[in-house]
């Protein structure tokens, strides 16, 4: 089952992170089990836009960025394309890579304490460095289901620390509700986790694992698992959160200190574990994927070696922990990665969808009805989400 695993412990590890469960720390605090199928409906989103992406780079053995180049046939509507690509990925996750290195140095301090917690941060930069800079796609690959193991276990441990009741989790998972003020909430569940970069991620990944048509099976068969157990941490999360009675839980570290009363240390610790693990494996992916989308952008067909490629990482990397390390708090570019994905999720999705409906790209693999159908519906509420996201940040809600 495991050498089956391959590049969707990578995506699912991606939006693993420390916003995903700030915001599962949220929904839970604030509206119970109630908004637990907003997290599923992102579930099944993610799927399937990943199982797209992933059958576009097997099949066409490129990364969906070369194949969105190919395509689009007008230079102008191209160049702004790309453009837009690159300016929501490279500067967007250079923004929040001070969080995903924040986040696992949460986790240190909830595990080691706060003595040395000015130093967390270049611990975890160059615990990243190293996997990324020794490590090859096989050796992250194996630490990944590592980690991914480690966090799967750590938030199941602590949900189930909470004494959760199961109706009431069966009525949040397939019983729709909006509590009043819900709505930027579940905006923020399906924005952390149905994540543009990890679409361009996947179909480069692939590459690396599978060559052969014969692999689809398996792929998809790893998207599903991996993204699955990704999607059962973050309602983890969500269960945890709500067996605190407190508004004033903001963040994941305020919900490792508020179970520390009511379960003792042991929720404490593995909260702070699961939350490390998060961190790290974040802190890594969003400077691979700036690195595979700056390759295909250029088009250097980089390998994992090539200096270009390993100069993109370093400098998402570098940049991370000196916002972190010194305090700075880039609200401007984050507003600026905030607006940029909420346009480039709608339009990667209908590029994608797009993509994988073209005869000549994808052969007698391309998209049948079904697909189709849920591809369009996930494109509409991306567009709504992306809108949405986009209105908020400017304020003019």
């Amino acid at each position: 089952m495991f050498k089956k695993i391959g590049p969707g412990v990578l995506i699912a590890a991606a939006f693993i992170g420390p916003g995903t469960i700030t915001a599962c720390t949220i929904a839970g605090v604030s509206f119970g089990y109630a908004l637990l199928w907003a997290m599923l409906l992102s579930i099944i989103a993610t799927m399937v836009l990943q199982e797209m992406a992933a059958r576009l780079g097997i099949i066409t053995q490129k990364g969906l960025a070369d194949v969105i180049k190919n395509e689009l046939t007008d230079r102008r509507i191209r160049a702004l394309t790309i453009a837009i690509i690159l300016g929501a990925i490279l500067i967007g996750n250079a923004a929040y890579e001070a969080g995903n290195i924040g986040g696992a140095t949460l986790g240190l301090e909830a595990l080691f304490g706060e003595k040395y917690a000015k130093f967390y941060p270049i611990v975890i930069g160059f615990l990243a460095f190293a996997l990324l800079w020794y490590g090859s796609y096989k050796a992250l690959e194996k630490v990944f289901i590592i980690l991914i193991a480690l966090m799967s276990f750590s938030f199941v441990i602590t949900a189930i620390l909470t004494g959760p009741i199961l109706g009431e989790i069966l009525k949040g998972l397939f019983v729709p509700s909006m509590p009043s003020g819900s709505l930027l909430t579940v905006i923020a569940l399906v924005g952390t986790t149905v994540v543009p970069y990890n679409l361009f991620l996947h179909a480069s990944l692939v590459n690396e694992k599978w060559k052969l048509t014969s692999d689809l099976k398996t792929a998809r068969w790893d998207t599903i698992m991996s993204i699955g157990l990704g999607g059962l941490v973050s309602m983890c999360v969500i269960i945890a959160a709500a067996a605190i009675p407190s508004d004033e839980v903001k963040s994941a570290m305020d919900l490792a200190m508020g179970l520390e009363p009511l379960f003792g240390n042991t929720a404490r610790y593995f909260m702070g574990i699961g939350l490390f693990a998060a961190g790290i494996t974040s802190s890594i992916t969003a400077p691979l994927a700036a690195a595979y989308v700056a390759n295909s952008c250029f088009g250097w067909k980089a390998g994992f070696k090539d200096w270009r490629f390993r100069l993109v990482w370093i400098s998402i990397l570098l940049v991370g922990v000196f916002f972190l390390s010194f305090g700075i708090k880039p609200i401007e570019i984050i507003k600026f990665a905030q607006v940029a994905n909420g346009i480039l999720l709608p339009a990667i999705a209908v590029l994608l969808v797009w993509m994988v409906n073209k005869a000549n790209v994808m052969g007698v693999y391309k998209n049948n009805l079904t697909q189709n159908i849920v591809g369009y519906v996930i494109v509409a509420f991306s567009l709504f989400l992306g809108l949405k996201s986009i209105v908020k940040v400017l304020g003019l809600y």
